[in-house]
């Protein structure tokens, strides 16, 4: 992570923050993850050398800069998940200010209709889309995560009355071991045994 990428971070994060403060429809916001979630998935990435990496809920890639530049550093790939067009276009810009366009392939459509289609295995899987899907996610992603890879998901305590049933799942999945990290709105970290 260089002094110019963390520079473009903080535009974004700002850009974001003054942008959710103005609107109230949902796909209008960014919502945006926290830059210590942003540091936490860059050094889990890095630790784990993961190289095929999933998000689910793209936005104007602030969490998919801070996976891709990690990505970068260990040969990897982040495929990122978005239904929003306006979304999508935003994100393209923004990766290609930040020299990680050709990291990172965007799929437009419902997550739950292109996860389908996607054959795996993951390295990693961020969850950070519509929360009330959380659940149909998790099903659609455990198969398609290697035996020893990692899926996180963002918002565990800042909506974990939402995502009771997910969190739930998580804990008690039999091919997951997981824990919940409060940083940032709180991440539902979950290792594939």
């Amino acid at each position: 992570m260089n002094d110019e990428l963390t520079a473009l971070l903080d535009r974004l994060a700002r850009f974001g923050d003054d942008n959710d403060s103005r609107e109230t429809e949902r796909p209008k916001r960014m919502l945006n993850i926290t830059r210590d979630t942003g540091r936490l998935l860059w050094i889990i990435v890095c630790a784990t050398r993961a190289t095929r990496i999933l998000e689910v809920g793209t936005s104007n890639a602030f969490s998919t800069i801070w996976l891709a530049d990690a990505a970068r550093s260990t040969g990897g790939r982040v495929t990122t998940l978005e239904v929003n067009p306006e979304k999508i276009a935003l994100a393209h810009a923004n990766l290609a200010s930040a020299g990680l366009d050709g990291v990172v392939e965007i799929i437009e459509g419902p997550a739950a209709d292109t996860l389908a289609g996607l054959p795996g295995p993951f390295d990693l899987v961020f969850l950070d889309a519509d929360r009330a899907s959380y659940l149909t996610y998790l099903e659609l992603v455990v198969p398609r995560l290697r035996p020893g890879g990692m899926l996180i998901a963002d918002n565990a305590t800042s909506h974990a009355n939402e995502l009771q049933d997910y969190l739930r799942r998580v804990k008690s999945h039999p091919q997951l071991f997981a824990v919940t990290v409060p940083i940032g709105n709180g991440e539902e970290i979950a290792l594939k045994v």
